[in-house]
């Protein structure tokens, strides 16, 4: 049995004792993770694809290690202008061993002490339509949502979302944390030309952890819709 995860803007073909190696999530090394965007699965001569995930599958992990990856040099010059810059960079990685692939909708024991550890799950088809306290359907909307997934922040395109993964920015709790220092340092040093405050990457972040929707997505409904939300 294998199934196929998506983590980091990455897919994974994983199957029980595999490590792979993903953009970094937050948690030491022992701490149970849990994927639960799961875009296929085989078991045997039979296959099941998500739509776009399979709510009642997680695949469980256990965090080997935090590493770092190769380091890159980036050297630009130019010609007949006495410039010339060099650069190295390093992305921050995290090494998990799979346990095990849940079915029908069973999840995995988080070990005792890994708050930090983090859970990718999405919503079962299942639960949809029943009547939950606002509390509780926050926190499956903060679940179900993909930390590492800078692209949900409104204004955060494939080339500055390779930017911010260069510089080691790899998750909503890095940008969230940002003071108004270090918005004014990367928006230097990236070149983002003042994006990061006009666009509130900071509180966009902030309301992702917090369970809202992601305003990117709200944008788009807008502009399909042509009505004001």
């Amino acid at each position: 049995m294998f199934a196929v995860i998506k983590t980091g803007g990455k897919q994974f073909r994983v199957a029980a004792n595999d490590e792979i190696t993903i953009a970094k999530l937050v948690g030491e090394p022992g701490d149970t993770v849990a994927f639960g965007e799961v875009l296929m699965l085989t078991d045997g001569e039979k296959s099941t694809v998500g739509a776009p995930f399979l709510g009642d599958i997680t695949v469980a992990g256990e965090i080997v290690k935090q590493a770092r990856g190769e380091k890159v040099i980036a050297f630009k010059k130019r010609r007949r202008q006495n410039s010339k810059r060099k650069r190295g960079f390093r992305a921050e990685l995290t090494i998990v061993r799979i346990t095990d692939i849940l079915t029908g909708g069973k999840k995995p024991e988080m070990k005792k002490g890994d708050a930090s550890a983090v859970a990718l799950k999405a919503a079962s088809p299942a639960t949809k339509g029943k009547a939950e306290p606002k509390a509780a359907k926050s926190a499956a909307k903060a679940e179900a949502l993909d930390a590492s997934n800078l692209s949900l922040i409104s204004g955060v395109g494939p080339t500055i979302e390779k930017k911010l993964r260069a510089a080691g920015i790899v998750s909503w709790n890095e940008i969230a944390a940002w003071s108004e220092a270090d918005v004014a340092k990367w928006d230097e040093e990236l070149k983002l030309r003042g994006r990061a405050t006009r666009e509130e990457w900071v509180e966009q972040a902030k309301e992702l952890l917090a369970g809202k929707p992601p305003r990117a997505k709200a944008d788009q409904a807008e502009l399909a819709s042509g009505e004001d939300y």
